[in-house]
């Protein structure tokens, strides 16, 4: 039958505990650190344990060059900004419709958010599925160019 005290009572009644000299047993020096510090060297089995994918590389980072950002917008938006855009000249009346050619304002992608009011016309090199049937319900139409 083992007879041991508990870590609890380090320190209480008598001087040592086992730890051969008072001053040994503070610290967390005597604990091997605290926290996961030489994870390495002790506390291997809690490591491999609990957190397998600790250490070691995981995944891949695509490199800055060759990542694209694409400016997008709304056509929520274009379709708020209406008069503002014929006015700068960027949308021009068509009959019915306005035809707003998003590459003058710097955008490559027209993205569905918002609603569509006016029928618009639309002309950028890239539409979202949602984009491209907001303006076709709004009786304008999405231009790829």
């Amino acid at each position: 039958m083992v007879r041991r005290r508990k870590k609890v009572r380090t320190q209480r009644g008598t001087r040592t505990y086992g730890r051969g000299c008072a001053k040994r047993g503070r610290g967390s020096g005597e604990r091997a650190g605290t926290g996961l510090s030489g994870g390495h060297k002790q506390k291997w089995s809690y490591i491999l344990r609990h957190m397998p994918d600790h250490f070691g590389k995981h995944g891949f980072k695509r490199p800055s060059s060759v990542r694209e950002e694409i400016e997008a917008i709304n056509v929520g938006e274009l379709d708020e900004r209406l008069d503002e855009l014929s006015q700068s000249g960027i949308a021009k009346r068509e009959g019915e419709k306005f035809v707003v050619d998003v590459r003058k304002l710097g955008f490559r992608k027209v993205l569905g958010g918002g609603r569509v009011t006016h029928p618009l016309e639309v002309i950028a090199e890239k539409f979202s599925e949602s984009a491209r049937r907001k303006l076709d319900e709004a009786g304008g139409k999405a231009v790829s160019g």
